[in-house]
């Protein structure tokens, strides 16, 4: 007898037993269009759904090689498969009993193209997906009849859908291949090219809306690049490329309120994540060690060294070790910059809107009311070009309201109605016509941030009885052992698949025990998925689970206000 043959007989005989009986499910069967691995069965129809995997051979799959070629070009197509798995199942899956029976779901990663567990493609074509199943009950007791149709009919017509060669149309297997492809490309093309990012000529940057991330497409202005910022990249696939080159230093990003500032500056942060074709971003690449920083009002701060923005406070507090349960905008500021670069950050990404006024700058009125020597702040401003010149991390920030940073600048981007412009000699010009007059407060260099060792015994993620506790409970809160993490202010970090890798990320750590510097752990966490992939993360078999980077993993940690630092 056939493994489809048991399965459905042993679906049928369990019918009307307690919901338990779905236990003996657990294990692989040979659908002979697909294999079913059920690895784990929920413990009642109410519980999270049972956790399957759906392997799929070369012959079953029928991927073009030539799609196959390079890891770039798989990820690019598991993408389109995942994304067509998880949203044809919510369309097509119906309720078949109680709780979740009928459910099917898969993570669905979104416009942004990176590697996940959801859909996983082989160089040979093979494809593994991960999804979760709502096996059906009436009451408490299994629904066999049910059961047969949804794991011998519905999962396999949603497969047949979505997961093999003939659901889709050859050119866009292909375009998702090569786009993804040409995107690590131009990526790994910046540093060469002394660019922190490139955005592409044509490109599409308006969103939809805040809580929509797929491109306005109507009345819409596609981006041009100034001539003078204008350069090339040729890609493997696109050929050459031109577009607007951000070069390393300090670069502003200027112009009137709603012309289309903080619209570049979401895209370049969101251009260290790949894009699928038809989001309008997919060639607008920033470098992957560039960090989005901004002020936090109250978020805690551990042993973290702002002394060279934040010096000299009231009553002789120290700001070397700086620690605070609740820090204001101007230290979570400072911290935030400081972490950032000890991370590995070698780009800071700022909005004027969202950073601390008495952090940025102070103009010449405030100097002479209030003498540097009792401001305990010393102005970003003032700090900004050592970073670049002591340090080597560049800034592109977006500035509205402080004429101050344009003595500091080495490229100045003005926003008119969407259009880029190149305003950097007319803003040196109007440095030399109304100089600032105000005092630079910085007196030495930035130094390099000293190196924090973690504890890793204050990783604990465990909860009550459970050992590990590890939920995203949504797309900006983390559930972590006892804590509860405040991810709002991450901006590039928006995934709940992302959030849930990054504190798989932790609970993995706080198992080698003792003390890391911070670098040291970051190194072993890559060094761990680049030998296992993002499974080694996780304890059990999943498909929730998305690619996040080094600096991804530091914000979270240093967001967790149980660490401890030496």
């Amino acid at each position: 007898m056939s493994d489809r043959a048991r399965l459905e007989t042993l679906l049928r005989e369990m019918g009307g037993q307690g919901y338990r009986a779905y236990r003996s499910l657990k294990g692989t069967w040979d659908l002979e269009a697909m294999t079913l691995v059920v690895d784990h069965v929920q413990a009642d129809p109410f519980a999270s759904a049972s956790r399957v995997r759906l392997l799929l051979t070369p012959d079953q799959t029928a991927l073009p090689t030539s799609i196959l070629a390079t890891e770039s070009r798989r990820w690019g197509v598991a993408a389109l498969l995942a994304r067509s798995f998880a949203r044809r199942a919510v369309r097509t899956s119906r309720s078949r009993g109680t709780g979740r029976s009928g459910e099917i779901r898969m993570s669905d990663p979104g416009q942004r193209v990176l590697p996940q567990t959801a859909v996983q493609v082989d160089a040979d074509g093979a494809v593994e997906a991960r999804c979760t199943v709502g096996l059906p009950a009436r009451g408490r007791r299994v629904a066999g009849d049910d059961a047969v149709a949804l794991l011998l009919r519905d999962l396999p017509t949603l497969v047949h859908r979505t997961l093999v060669a003939r659901a889709h149309e050859l050119d866009d297997l292909a375009s998702c291949a090569a786009t993804n492809e040409d995107a690590d490309a131009a990526r790994a093309a910046l540093e060469a090219l002394g660019l922190v990012a490139f955005v592409a000529s044509g490109s599409i940057l308006p969103r939809l809306s805040g809580v929509d991330d797929r491109p306005l497409e109507r009345g819409t202005v596609p981006f041009e690049s100034p001539d003078t910022m204008r350069v090339e990249i040729d890609l493997p696939n696109a050929g050459t490329v031109e577009g607007m080159g951000i070069t390393e230093g300090v670069t502003l990003i200027v112009g009137g309120g709603f012309h289309g500032k903080s619209t570049l500056l979401r895209a370049l942060q969101e251009g260290v994540w790949n894009h699928g074709p038809g989001d309008g971003r997919e060639r607008v690449v920033t470098r992957a060690d560039s960090q989005k920083v901004r002020a936090e009002d109250g978020r805690p701060v551990s042993g973290v060294d702002i002394s060279p923005f934040i010096d000299g406070l009231p009553q002789g507090h120290e700001t070397t070790h700086f620690t605070s349960e609740n820090a204001s905008g101007s230290t979570s500021q400072a911290a935030a910059i400081v972490e950032a670069i000890e991370a590995g950050a070698r780009a800071l990404l700022i909005d004027e809107d969202t950073s601390a006024t008495n952090f940025m700058t102070r103009d010449l009125r405030m100097q002479r009311l209030v003498p540097s020597r009792f401001e305990p702040i010393t102005p970003f401003v003032d700090r900004v070009r050592s970073l670049h010149d002591d340090l080597g991390v560049s800034t592109v920030m977006v500035v509205g309201g402080s004429g101050a940073f344009l003595d500091v600048a080495d490229t100045v981007i003005r926003m008119e109605t969407y259009h880029a412009l190149d305003d950097t000699e007319r803003a040196r010009e109007i440095v030399d016509d109304l100089p600032s007059r105000r005092e630079d407060e910085s007196s030495v260099s930035v130094p390099k941030p000293r190196p924090r060792r973690i504890r890793l015994a204050s990783l604990d993620p465990s909860s009550g009885k459970r050992p590990r506790y590890v939920r995203a409970l949504d797309d900006r809160t983390l559930r972590y052992g006892e804590s509860t993490i405040d991810l709002v202010a991450l901006e590039q970090l928006s995934s709940v698949d992302q959030i849930r890798a990054a504190g798989a990320a932790l609970a993995l750590a706080s198992t080698w025990g003792g003390t890391l510097a911070l670098g040291d752990l970051l190194d072993r966490i890559e060094d761990a998925i680049a030998a296992e992939g993002l499974d080694a993360l996780e304890t059990r078999t999943s498909g929730s689970l998305a690619a996040v980077r080094r600096l991804d993993v530091a914000t979270v940690l240093n967001r967790l206000r149980t660490i401890r630092v030496d």
